[in-house]
């Protein structure tokens, strides 16, 4: 089974100069995705919310460890 390596696409994302940009970087995993044999695209999917999780987890964390204590 093969792994994707989301984090370099949500990486380009995050430094895109432009919504066109991010666009055409959205366009890539889609284009990525549609490629697939019906057999790979569950695992895509399965490991894609596996990161999404990951990530929302992760900026989860970093927003609770900015926010201010309560007095």
């Amino acid at each position: 089974m093969p792994q994707y390596d989301f984090r370099r696409y949500h990486i380009r994302s995050i430094n895109a100069a432009s919504d066109a940009d991010r666009t055409a970087i959205n366009q890539e995993l889609k284009d990525l995705y549609e490629a697939l044999p019906d057999a790979d695209k569950t695992d895509f999917n399965q490991q894609l919310q596996a990161f999404l999780a990951k990530e929302m987890g992760r900026i989860k964390s970093d927003y609770e460890s900015m926010k201010p204590s309560p007095n």
